[in-house]
């Protein structure tokens, strides 16, 4: 999967098909996510990374739905 985000945001699967990623705050995740490839960030900086200073209530359960929707999308596009 390559991921643009300098100029226009795309997602290009690995055969050269465009995926669709829904939603700002799913791009935001996705971003977060490619920006440091193959480490583990702690859930407290994705929920800033995302919301900012105006997260849920319930944060992790958030963030939980945000990565569900993700693997859904990637599973959609393979």
């Amino acid at each position: 999967m390559k991921i643009g985000m300098l100029g226009p945001f795309e997602v290009r699967t690995d055969d050269g098909a465009v995926a669709d990623v829904p939603g700002a705050r799913l791009r935001g995740l996705l971003i977060a996510l490619a920006l440091d490839p193959g480490r583990v960030i702690p859930k407290a900086t994705l929920v800033d990374w995302i919301w900012g200073e105006r997260p849920p209530a319930d944060a992790t359960n958030a963030l939980h739905r945000l990565v569900s929707r993700l693997r859904g999308t990637a599973r959609h596009h393979r």
